[in-house]
């Protein structure tokens, strides 16, 4: 096994290639790719997402274990949390817990592109400064 993992899943523009649609659901999001398994990830998965005007997650949901980091890169929608109701664009970012209820639809007129982290609650044990180790090897481009 190695030391790090590496795919290419194409472009963003072209998400729509990759479609979820888990088993013996009545479920299918075009333009969902999870990355977990293509690069092997043990202590989070993520999805690279793209939502075509006026498409979206028209249900609610909510996760038992996992809270979700909501990362937007592109385009403009809303969300709902619970009972709240807000616009999202890029570089909106948002936490949500789990047992809380979550939609989203694409209001705008271009694509809506996001990022979806999911993570167990209370598994981060040390933040990145005090993870971190410095070495003093040079890089390459410098």
């Amino acid at each position: 096994m190695s030391n790090y993992s590496k795919a290419n899943i194409g472009k963003l523009c072209d998400l729509e290639q990759h479609v979820f649609a888990p088993e013996g659901m009545p479920l299918k999001v075009p333009g969902k790719a999870f990355i977990g398994k293509l690069l092997d990830l043990n202590s989070m998965e993520v999805s690279l997402n793209r939502d075509t005007h006026d498409s979206g997650v028209d249900f609610f949901h909510s996760h038992k274990n996992n809270e979700e980091l909501y990362i937007f890169i592109g385009g403009s929608g809303e969300m709902v949390v619970d009972n709240d109701r807000f616009s999202v664009e890029e570089g909106s970012v948002v936490r949500v817990a789990t047992g809380v209820k979550r939609a989203w639809w694409n209001t705008g007129t271009e694509d809506l592109y996001y990022i979806v982290v999911q993570a167990q609650t209370d598994s981060l044990k040390v933040a990145t400064l005090d993870d971190a180790e410095l070495f003093e090897d040079k890089v390459p481009w410098v």
